[in-house]
């Protein structure tokens, strides 16, 4: 396996992390998990995320999308949450602390850094025995990934990711020899 950063491809990996935070309670840390692997977002993107921007205060209710300009492209993006955020959401609510989605422990008026962020997530992973490398920016490529796996079309990813190329976004999805394998196995044509 390359160096470089991999899709979480095991879902079974992604549940044994949330089950992990979920028993210590961190709700915040769960929710970094949900959020990173449900929406693409680079971390920079998630980081910068507040309650206003997933959370109606007046309606007490929850966003059904973020609406955001990437801080790499500029671009405005706008991200559908998917129900299983919700829930991560709800949990996490009654614990906020702070206008900042990610408030750190130390000073709720900021955000996490990016170092904490992939702290958080690969002490989880060292202390559940993963035996795999996990980052925030893993948990970008692992939504592509099983994405990929489900049938969601390459171009449409594209989009998602605001690649230029099919060849960068190939490269994000990680596909192994494996998944060509099973692709090779899967066509039954006569």
């Amino acid at each position: 396996m390359s160096a470089a950063t991999q899709p979480i491809r095991n879902k079974k990996h992604l549940q044994r992390l949330a089950g992990y935070f979920l028993k210590r309670k961190e709700y915040r840390n769960h929710l970094l998990l949900v959020i990173g692997s449900h929406t693409a977002l680079r971390i920079s993107d998630i980081l910068s995320l507040t309650w206003k921007d997933v959370y109606n205060e007046e309606k007490a209710e929850f966003c059904t999308h973020i609406s955001l300009t990437e801080r790499k492209t500029g671009k405005t993006k706008l991200v559908a949450l998917h129900p299983r955020v919700i829930a991560a959401l709800r949990l996490y609510l009654p614990h906020r602390r702070g206008d900042a989605l990610f408030a750190s422990t130390h000073n709720c008026l900021v955000a996490i850094s990016r170092v904490q962020a992939w702290r958080i997530l690969s002490r989880a992973a060292a202390a559940i025995e993963l035996g795999i490398r996990v980052s925030a920016h893993a948990l970008r490529k692992t939504f592509g990934y099983h994405c990929w796996r489900e049938g969601v079309p390459v171009t449409v990813l594209m989009e998602i990711y605001n690649h230029s190329s099919y060849e960068v976004t190939r490269r994000y999805l990680g596909v192994t020899q494996d998944d060509l394998d099973r692709a090779y196995l899967a066509v039954g044509l006569f």
